[in-house]
């Protein structure tokens, strides 16, 4: 049974961010998460490069990256959860948690790619407070024995 679901709604309802680029990477959907993590606006945002969120230093990564998957119609990522650092339209730097999935046509040629953020940003600096604390801890035992 299939159900009767409005794709709109559910992209524009969806508490994580949800973005689509085409092969040459711009920007081609943009919700209303997206909005509200990285701080552009769909209208900012739609035709852009994803370069407006991807630190400098990454960028060639990225690139190198997002080429060949748009060449071959395949990720080395599938359903693995990514985790890197991302920028805010105001310039600081986000880390995010994402999936990316393949978009083709009916004749099976890629026409971009979906991907599905998260801004973990406050949880990512709550694990590394827990981190320093605990090296503190294991340090202080050491120094007692």
């Amino acid at each position: 049974m299939q159900a009767n679901v409005d794709f709109k709604q559910l992209v524009e309802g969806a508490g994580d961010a949800i973005m689509v680029c085409n092969a040459q990477g711009a920007i081609t959907l943009w919700n209303r998460a997206a909005e509200r993590i990285f701080g552009f606006t769909e209208a900012e945002a739609l035709g852009q490069s994803l370069d407006m969120i991807i630190p400098q230093r990454q960028r060639q990564r990225h690139w190198d990256g997002y080429q060949k998957t748009m060449e071959t119609g395949i990720t080395k990522y599938g359903a693995d959860l990514l985790r890197v650092p991302a920028l805010h339209k105001d310039g600081h730097t986000l880390s995010i948690a994402f999936t990316v999935s393949m978009l083709f046509s009916q004749s099976r040629e890629v026409t971009g790619i979906v991907a599905i953020v998260r801004d973990e940003t406050v949880r990512f600096a709550e694990e590394r407070k827990l981190r320093a604390r605990l090296q503190e801890a294991e340090a202080t035992i050491k120094g007692d024995s």
